[in-house]
């Protein structure tokens, strides 16, 4: 498997084909080392079988570009609508989410070919200069449908992780890879002057709605820690019975944790050696310099009481990341899994914060369907930050707030200390 690499991002001023040609060759690269039977997975209902990846990412550029822009555009088949629309009310019936996995048909050849015919108009209908859409809409949209792509294929390879380690055998998905063995180092915090900051995307470039608008946030004065919490850090917390001391853990949490039976992070499991946890490289030793992955905001809450810190607001989060360079391990590096030794805000595990993903003061959702891709989440969802492993370096930004809810795991899902100063 070959990844593209994120350094040689085209600059700003290259053309959204060049954009939209890099991201589905980044696409077809992710779906290579699988098999007819690896397409079909859907291990749960937050989780969606790949085929359903390829097909969806492209009824996005089909369903908001090509039918209604493209003048003479007949879509494959006009079921495929019903099929691969995910929750776009405005663009019409929806198949259940949790019963992806069952569709058998079409098979991975259609939808590739699939794939194909929408690539291949769109193509036809720039070199034709044939879209009704002005140019700076048109490149706006296929910039937008790139950075949903980019989305999902993070989630296809974390779907495909949960779906792989219900299998025995727990096979790796990408080649393993020897990782250089790291001693745990001491965390060095940065002290943060806070004050009157802006957060919030408000420049130029692509940023999804929910980035602004740019606002002013007040900040008390505050410290971060200089690196996501260490395995070796979490298994300290473990071995004091922290999963077992409700006092550390909010009430809801806590009923989650006893309701799943929450022990360890997901895909941990002990043995004679140590521990062990499963990965897209397969069944690995954990490595205690590496961050801590796949764990829960309820789980993240309870270690930073535990270790008598908290975690950091966003906007916290985004005053400090600003300045920096976005530089750290993310998808185009190949290793599908947290790295030891790279210290710095970005990259290896999305990081918890004490954010509710809510709308920031003035958001107004475009109008029509495309309004739906943020706005009606903001609720009972909490924001990450600086990327992962699975995150394409290009989405990356300062302003860019992911969200899940805070039971969830099987994403790339860690945390990083922060403190009042």
């Amino acid at each position: 498997m070959t990844l593209l690499d994120g350094r040689t991002t085209p600059s700003p001023a290259a053309s959204a084909l060049d954009l939209f040609e890099r991201t589905r060759a980044q696409t077809r690269a992710l779906v290579q080392p699988l098999t007819p039977e690896d397409m079909g997975l859907q291990s749960m209902e937050d989780a969606s079988p790949p085929k359903w990846h390829l097909a969806h990412t492209t009824w996005f550029f089909e369903e908001f570009i090509l039918k209604p822009s493209l003048p003479g555009y007949r879509p494959r088949d006009e079921r495929f609508a019903l099929l691969f629309n995910s929750y776009y009310v405005q663009a019409g019936p929806r198949h259940t989410r949790s019963k992806r996995g069952l569709l058998s048909r079409p098979s991975v050849p259609d939808v590739l070919d699939y794939r194909m015919h929408v690539e291949d108009a769109l193509r036809d209908g720039l070199a034709r200069d044939a879209f009704t859409l002005n140019q700076e809409d048109l490149d706006a949209l296929i910039t937008l449908g790139c950075h949903h792509e980019m989305q999902h294929q993070e989630l296809l390879v974390t779907d495909l992780l949960h779906a792989f380690s219900y299998n025995p055998l727990l096979p790796a998905y990408a080649e393993p890879k020897p990782a250089p063995v790291y001693p745990v180092q001491d965390s060095a915090w940065t002290r943060h002057e806070g004050g009157l900051v802006e957060i919030g995307h408000g420049g130029s470039g692509f940023a999804y709605d929910c980035e602004g608008p740019r606002h002013k946030v007040w900040l008390e004065p505050y410290q971060l820690a200089g690196r996501p919490v260490t395995n070796a850090e979490w298994i300290a917390f473990m071995e004091d019975g922290s999963y077992e001391t409700q006092t550390l853990w909010l009430m809801e949490g806590w009923a989650v944790r006893e309701r799943e039976g929450w022990d360890t992070p997901l895909y941990w499991w002990r043995q004679d050696d140590g521990w062990w946890t499963y990965t897209l490289q397969g069944a690995r030793p954990v490595d205690l310099a590496a961050p801590v992955v796949h764990v829960s905001y309820y789980e993240a809450d309870a270690f930073a009481r535990w270790a008598g810190h908290r975690l950091p607001t966003e906007a916290e989060w985004e005053a400090a990341a600003a300045p920096t360079r976005i530089d750290g391990n993310f998808l185009e590096s190949g290793a599908l899994t947290p790295r030891a030794g790279l210290p710095g805000l970005w990259g290896d595990v999305w990081q918890w914060t004490s954010s509710a993903f809510a709308p920031y003061p003035g958001f107004r959702p475009p109008d029509g369907a495309i309004g739906e891709y943020n706005g009606k989440f903001m609720v009972n969802q909490m924001v990450l930050r600086g990327g992962s492993c699975a995150t394409p370096e290009r989405q990356m930004r300062a302003s860019y707030r992911t969200f899940f809810y805070p039971h969830q795991r099987w994403q790339m899902l860690g945390l990083r200390l922060a403190a009042d100063s």
